[in-house]
Parts: C-alpha cells; structure tokens; sequence
C-alpha cells in the first residue's frame, strides 16, 4: 500500500522560508519521477516541482529560482526548500508520482504566507 505524508508547512510572513518533507512508503521511491503539488483555496491542484529517479529537475515559471526539489532515495524522502514566499504560494501542498495517481494523494500540509 502506497502511502505519502507531507509535513513541514505553516504559516510564515512573506520572504520567508519553509522547506517540506513527503515521507514515502510502499513504492520504489528511487526509479519514480516525484513531483509536489499544490491547491488554493477556489482553485484546481497544479503541479509545482518534479525531480526524475535520475535527478532531473523541473519548476513551474511563478517558482523558478525560489524553490527546490530534492530527494533522499535511502530514506524514501522527498524535499521541497521554499526561498522567498509570496502570498501567492499559499496552499495546500502534496507530494505524489510525476505524473500524479489519483489513488495516492495524501492530507497535504498547509503553508500560509502572509503578513
């Protein structure tokens, strides 16, 4: 049973840094392209960062140069390292295979950027 727990989030004053985590279990973390996610309040989920089993990365353009995506294959852990938050990056965040299984999603963890 595939199982992603993100935690890390929380409300922070814009320019501020958080940096998430996505514990995974039940997959074979290391030959799968992961990707984190997010979703707004009144708005559908995008996808935010991805990084291959080989470490190729990939940003949308509104986070390029503030975040990164990184992994821990030994320790199942996914990372994103979020520099210079705005009060447009808040959301529910999610971490899931790239491309995203529907059947994977888990709770999300909440980061608030405001002042």
């Amino acid at each position: 049973q595939v199982r992603l727990v993100e935690s890390g989030g929380g409300f922070v004053q814009p320019g501020g840094s958080l940096r998430l985590s996505c514990a995974a279990s039940g997959i074979n973390f290391r030959f799968n392209a992961m990707g984190w996610y997010r979703q707004a309040p009144g708005k559908q989920r995008e996808w935010v960062a991805s990084m291959s089993g080989g470490g190729s990365t990939s940003y949308r353009d509104s986070v390029k140069g503030r975040f990164t995506i990184s992994r821990d294959n030994a320790g199942n852990t996914l990372y994103l390292q979020m520099n210079s938050l705005k009060p447009e990056d808040t959301a529910v965040y999610y971490c899931n295979k790239n491309p995203a299984v529907w059947e994977y999603w888990g709770q999300g963890t909440q980061v608030t950027v405001s002042s």
